[in-house]
């Protein structure tokens, strides 16, 4: 039988949260600058919404041409193979309860969600660091590239996944929130052989998580299925607008992602310069392993600049980038590490 989330312990602290920053650091200058996420500073840059956006109820054609847009860019095999939601997180709960209940085997450290439905969903959950043991499982899951690590499975180990998961009916979930910023190769292509579900997710590349949009890449017959849990307008009339703007613009993509790649190399440059090593991580955030990283947190937060520790790993840090108003005060406070 599926578990409360009561069972499971309370939520889990994730980054972007300002109120419990302020609550660390009462006395940090302000504004914060928050490195906490790993959401792009430079938002998509979109038309104007329809002055109807707010007021009517999301159009299904407009519903039905993101998708359409979105198996494109992310070279889905159609439409059809296509669910779109209000934001992954979303979806996590949905894809567990596809299999019922059973062993779930998660490639970790990683995104602590994913474990969380899991549970929810009533699976035996397990985490690892070894793909070769997402073998066993009924459920599996690889972040890819991942976070907050930056570790890329190949794809070829991946597909090779799949393929044990869908001769047994199992599944391989391929969450691919980051593979926007990285050298991974999507998945995305080879779901139509079954046993696999990619997710992709709209609001880190394009800097508007608060748009709450994400995907969900499988078979049809799944895809459907999805869907039918989602329910009608699961995506906002704003969040259509904007995402076919943004996954059809092709220049803005390719000019985002050098810039990117050039913030996360500056980053680099001033994390080393402070005797911090970077153990790896993608364009969007780096990935710190080091005996001072809680020391590292608090030095930076009295400063007003919010990093992501993790309490169950006290050695790591996750260092998303600045906007373009918050490289002197980061450069600054690491000159006096």
């Amino acid at each position: 039988m599926p578990v409360t989330a009561s069972e499971i312990g309370g939520p889990i602290a994730h980054g972007g949260n300002l109120s419990r920053a302020r609550a660390l650091f009462p006395h940090a200058p302000e504004p914060w600058i928050d490195l906490s996420t790993g959401i792009n500073p430079y938002s998509y840059p979109h038309s104007p919404l329809p002055d109807n956006a707010f007021a009517r109820l999301p159009d299904p054609a407009l519903a039905e041409r993101l998708k359409a847009i979105a198996a494109e860019a992310y070279g889905a095999p159609s439409a059809a193979h296509v669910a779109a939601g209000p934001g992954t997180q979303i979806l996590l709960p949905i894809l567990a309860s596809l299999l019922g209940q059973g062993k779930a085997t998660i490639l970790s450290p990683t995104y602590a969600e994913h474990a969380r439905a899991a549970r929810i969903a009533g699976f035996e959950v397990t985490e690892t660091d070894d793909l070769d043991r997402l073998a066993s499982a009924d459920l599996a899951v690889v972040v890819n590239p991942n976070n907050p690590t930056g570790r890329i499975v190949p794809k070829s180990d991946l597909l090779a996944l799949a393929a044990i998961m869908r001769a047994k009916g199992g599944l391989l979930v391929v969450d691919e929130a980051f593979v926007d910023v990285s050298e991974a190769a999507s998945a995305a292509d080879a779901v139509d052989a079954g046993g696999l579900i990619v997710l992709r997710s709209f609001g880190k590349f394009y800097g508007m998580a608060g748009l709450r949009l994400g995907f969900a890449i499988s078979r049809p017959d799944i895809a459907r299925r999805i869907e039918d849990q989602l329910g009608p307008w699961a995506v906002s009339g704003p969040a259509l607008h904007i995402a076919s703007e943004a996954l059809a613009d092709g220049w803005w993509q390719a000019m985002m992602r050098q810039r990117l790649r050039d913030d996360a190399a500056n980053l680099d440059i001033f994390l080393i310069g402070a005797g911090i090593p970077v153990f790896g991580g993608t364009s969007l955030f780096r990935f710190v392993r080091d005996a001072r990283a809680q020391a590292i947190f608090q030095h930076l937060g009295e400063r007003g600049i919010v990093t992501r520790r993790f309490e169950e790993r006290p050695a790591d840090l996750r260092i998303g980038l600045p906007d373009k108003n918050g490289w002197p005060r980061l450069e600054d406070a690491l000159k006096t590490i």
